[in-house]
């Protein structure tokens, strides 16, 4: 049995000025950006909410501009499988996280937990998914 939710929006910005793309998003949904605190996260930008709200962060990529959601779980590879049985289709491993193909065509990524009401307010999966 293991827990997963829908955790973080991302806003992929194909720029090297990310600062610049955090404020605009930052103006946009009336958030303020801020930098994370860990110095190997210098590619993102956090425009914090309420706690309970999605997170949501700006990220400076190489690849064209796009939105992708990322799904957190405190079994990263029981939650990659259950997607598996739905069609997604594994991409690449990113340190301790997936990023994932829908059948569709979108990106997303199944990360650790980030959000502070994961234990209590993720979904919970039995063996059968």
């Amino acid at each position: 049995m293991h827990k997963s939710r829908l955790a973080t929006v991302v806003i992929d910005c194909q720029t090297r000025e990310l600062d610049e793309a955090a404020r605009f998003w930052s103006s946009a949904l009336g958030r303020n950006a801020k930098s994370l605190a860990d110095p190997a996260d210098a590619n993102y930008r956090e425009l914090p909410g309420p706690p309970e709200d999605v997170k949501v962060l700006v990220q400076a990529v190489e690849h064209q501009s796009r939105v992708h959601l990322d799904i957190e779980s405190n079994d990263i590879e029981a939650e990659v499988k259950r997607l598996e049985s739905l069609g997604a289709k594994r991409v690449a491993q990113v340190k301790s996280w997936w990023i994932m193909r829908a059948p569709t065509g979108q990106h997303f990524c199944v990360v650790p937990p980030q959000r502070p009401d994961f234990d209590t307010e993720a979904n919970v999966w039995g063996s059968n998914g």
